[in-house]
This record gives structure tokens, sequence and C-alpha cells, in this order.
């Protein structure tokens, strides 16, 4: 008898040792999505065209993967559209603060072309969004405000490359300086080949994840984790992401990075 009831409880707690390793080994690709979050997400004051996107670009799994919190204050660099700005402004609150930072028009850019800060310009100036303030800075000049909890780039860091005489290692270590210790960066972007390193960020639009670890790292940041909850495994990394029909729908990497305490 004692053999046997040694047997099952050894049996028993094997099985408890191998769910708990699946459940922990599936928590970034299906993270627990905070009810403040959820809520942020589901807020009707977000345009149709914003929601239509959610299904592709999955705001809250990324969000809650990044952990921001009520209450903290994040930076949206290089916000475009304000695609995000708006649920981040839901999701830190009236006691939260989201300061969208926008890049100035480029000197050759159509005379028609909207400054890059409009949109959230217009964000900020509704009333809905009182937490949201605008700055316009210069990539490659890059200043950001003091003591943030969390910084995020969407689909950009290809793109700071991309930037005529700029270091990236400033870029970098601006935002490191900005953050409080144990402060997160957030880089989100379009997967190039394993190898492609930065090669082809001004024609397919795309940057190699691991050598954004390593670019980012050299800053001092500590590398958290990484999250495929908006990979894509039918892309072929060989096509530039504004192709018909890929948009929304690259393999897209999200790389979690913390100021060390």
């Amino acid at each position: 008898m004692i053999s046997g009831f040694r047997h099952r409880s050894t049996a028993t707690l094997a099985a408890a040792i191998l769910f708990a390793t699946l459940a922990s080994a599936g928590a970034d690709k299906h993270p627990v999505i905070p009810k403040y979050i959820a809520a942020a997400v589901a807020d009707p004051a977000r345009p149709q065209a914003d929601r239509d996107r959610d299904a592709d670009r999955k705001p809250a799994e990324c969000i809650a993967f990044a952990g921001l919190k009520p209450g903290q204050h994040i930076a949206d660099l290089i916000p475009g559209g304000g695609y995000f700005t708006r649920i981040f402004s839901a999701v830190v609150g009236p006691k939260g603060e989201v300061s969208a930072v926008a890049p100035p028009k480029r000197p050759d850019a159509p005379a028609d072309r909207p400054e890059p800060s409009a949109a959230v310009r217009a964000i900020a100036a509704d009333a809905h969004y009182q937490n949201v303030n605008v700055s316009v800075e210069k990539v490659a000049e890059l200043k950001l405000p003091e003591k943030l909890d969390m910084v995020w780039t969407s689909q950009n860091y290809h793109d700071v490359h991309n930037v005529p005489n700029i270091d990236v290692g400033t870029f970098n270590k601006a935002v490191f300086e900005s953050l409080k210790k144990g402060g997160i960066y957030i880089v989100i972007d379009h997967a190039a080949e394993k190898g492609a390193g930065f090669t082809v960020t001004s024609t397919l639009h795309r940057s190699d994840p691991e050598a954004v670890k390593t670019e980012v790292m050299a800053a001092g940041f500590e590398f958290v984790g990484a999250s495929d909850v908006i990979a894509n495994p039918a892309d072929d990394h060989k096509t530039a992401v504004f192709e018909k029909g890929l948009h929304d729908k690259t393999d897209r990497y999200v790389l979690k990075f913390k100021k060390p305490k």
C-alpha cells in the first residue's frame, strides 16, 4: 500500500508540474487580460477604423504583456495615428499620463501632407483624453519626459535606422535615461529574416529582432522577454510591409526590456 501510494503521489506531482510548465510556457502567448485593459480596448470612443484592426494587432494581449497599469506615465514614441495612444489613455486613467512624442514634418515632405503630430494633437484636444499631451521631437535628438514608467514604440524601430546621420545608440540611451529604475521599454516591429540585422530597414521596412536585442541592451537595458502574440509564421520575411494584403499581417515581434533597479 505504501509503495502504491508513493507511486500515485509521484505521478500526481509529475502531472501537476507538467501542467504548471505548460501553463507557464503559454503565458506570454495568451496573457491574462486585466479588466482595465479589456475596458480600454472596448471603449466605444475609439474610432471604428481602429477597432477593425484589433483582431490583427491584438492590443489587449500586447499591453498585458508589457504590464502597463493605471496611474503610470507612458511615452508613446512615434505614435502615428494614435491607435495605441487612445488605449493607453484609458489604461492609465485619470491619475496617469500619456506623452505622445511625434517627429517633426520632414523638409522634403509634400506640402499637403499633415504634420506627423496632427492626429495625436486632435486626440489630446478631445476632452475624453485629458491625460494625453503631445510633444514634437527630432528622432536624432530625442528628448523625453523624465521618470517614465514605460516607453513604447510600435512598428517604428526599423525607421529609426533610416533617419539620416542618427546614432541609434544615443537614441536608445535617451530612452534609458527617461525611465525610472525598473521602467519598461517595449519595441514592436516587423520581423526581417534571421541574420538580416538592419540591412532591409529602408527597403522592406523590417528589422531582425536579435539585432534589436543586442542594440537595445548595449544602452544598459536588461532583456525581460518576448511575446509571439502577433507573430505570423506564414510571412516569408522577404516582402515589403506595405505590399497589398500584408498590412497588419506581417510577422511581428514584441520585445520587452527593463532599466535595472
